[in-house]
């Protein structure tokens, strides 16, 4: 196994550097295609959130692999290599699996415990599997991180130790809001609750995706007056408002607008949540300026989700807005929550890993006894239809006696030490056994070669593991 992962998040870099290395799903596509043609890498995945950017790839040589990620990583976010250097983290074989398994449990995130992360890493391996980059170590690794995620999730309360982001922020701004009584500077209160906040407001999301979808659903079971939902494709915040207002569900108005009319929206608005693949503002602090003039009495409150930003930081500085943006959000977290929870889900994660590991090591041996037993299999093929040969009287019966006694012997003087060696290669340190293996039974590398590539091929369907 020769994993690597490079990349850069919140906690190594500033919100000014993820903007920029953030990447557009095309662009993430061209950084995979591009991987794989690099020398060092056979396989490639990306894992892009709102606060994080982070490059897997199965690699034959580490310094070569490091260097090639961050230049293409440096590349594709349109950023000097130079740039990103200082804030870039790599980790390398059990420590890289130990760190997405880490990330898929809510140990890395912004808000700890969240939960959303496991639908991110979900997409980043069907990203990779349709786009035929990630092989047996990625689908393995990322199947393997969801399990964990959810194990960590089912088995511990580190879903208490912090809200999703969306809840978090929509926490922040509630108990940081204006009061509006027209005392402007004067926060609602840190005792004000998300539902005390947000009922009977109105409010405005950009965007649909899921980030967004959870804001809408978030604020709509809060007991917002209605929601409008602006998107750059109209039918995507057609169906989100078809969802919300769907019978047994939120029961809030809702309705869809094109994004263009998001600013036209802005006055009508209490609450904004924007989370869009937008490379420029969506709105910028002159429209947020003029649509608040005059409304002392009713402060407007803007959570920016997107990476990079939606909303103009300069709104920072308007009156009667409240912004919260990632980098606001960042300040806010508080990293060391429900510590017991915490430290039981690093235990799963440490378990988690010795058992990848393990796994990774046994498979990786299981070519060479694969054909190891081929041989077999041809020597005791070869050596009946010698005696065969030889002996053209012997009966069918007695020749097919013959031939299964024979196959038994070599099946029994195989089984212990092939048992042992997969049982030795799964062990820290095993690797050497399978090189052991081919070169005690001179074994033909190009049949164990062949052997891996039937095996491999087996993770090409798109669909393999989704779940």
């Amino acid at each position: 196994m020769s994993l690597l992962v490079v990349g850069l998040s919140h906690r190594s870099a500033p919100v000014s550097v993820l903007e920029r290395a953030a990447l557009t799903a095309d662009a993430q596509a061209k950084l995979l295609q591009d991987t794989l043609a690099t020398e060092p890498a056979a396989e490639a995945a990306v894992l892009a959130t709102c606060n994080r950017i982070e490059l897997y790839a199965d690699v034959d040589k580490f310094h070569a692999g490091v260097a090639e990620l961050s230049t293409l990583l440096a590349r594709h976010a349109g950023a000097g290599l130079e740039e990103l250097t200082p804030y870039l983290y790599v980790h390398y074989e059990d420590r890289a699996v130990h760190h997405l398994f880490s990330v898929a449990c809510g140990l890395d995130s912004m808000v700890v415990g969240e939960g959303q992360i496991l639908g991110q890493i979900k997409d980043a391996l069907a990203r990779s599997q349709e786009l035929h980059t990630a092989g047996r170590l990625l689908n393995d690794l990322f199947q393997s991180a969801l399990r964990v995620g959810k194990r960590a999730h089912s088995e511990t309360g580190i879903d208490r130790a912090g809200q999703s982001l969306v809840s978090f922020g929509l926490e922040q701004l509630a108990e940081n809001a204006p009061s509006g009584d027209g005392a402007a500077d004067a926060p609602s209160g840190s005792g004000t609750s998300v539902e005390d906040w947000a009922k009977g407001k109105r409010a405005l999301v950009i965007g649909a995706g899921s980030m967004s979808s959870l804001a809408a659903a978030t604020l709509a079971r809060a007991g917002v007056a209605e929601i409008a939902v602006a998107n750059r494709t109209r039918s995507r915040a057609e169906r989100l408002v078809e969802i919300l207002g769907q019978p047994g569900g939120t029961g809030v108005a809702a309705r869809a607008l094109p994004i263009g009319e998001a600013t036209d929206e802005l006055p009508r608005a209490d609450i904004v949540v924007s989370c869009t693949g937008a490379t420029g503002l969506v709105l910028p602090a002159q429209a947020i300026e003029e649509a608040t003039a005059g409304r002392a009495a009713r402060p407007l409150a803007l959570l920016d989700l997107a990476m990079p930003r939606d909303i103009d930081a300069a709104a920072h500085r308007l009156d009667h807005v409240h912004l919260v943006d990632i980098e606001s959000l960042a300040a806010a977290s508080a990293d060391a929550p429900m510590a017991a929870d915490v430290e039981r889900v690093q235990h799963i994660v440490a378990q988690e890993v010795d058992a990848f590991g393990a796994a990774q090591r046994a498979a990786h041996i299981t070519p060479t006894v694969v054909a190891l037993r081929t041989m077999a299999a041809d020597v005791v093929a070869a050596e009946t239809a010698r005696l065969h040969g030889r002996l053209p009287g012997l009966g069918e019966r007695e020749f097919a006696e013959i031939t299964q006694t024979v196959r038994r012997v070599v099946d029994k003087l195989l089984h212990a030490p092939t048992v042992r060696v997969k049982q030795l290669a799964s062990e820290p340190g095993g690797a050497g056994y399978a090189d052991a293996l081919r070169t005690l039974f001179d074994l033909d590398p190009q049949t164990v070669a062949a052997v891996s590539r039937a095996d491999a091929s087996s993770t090409d369907d798109p669909n393999r593991g989704r779940s």
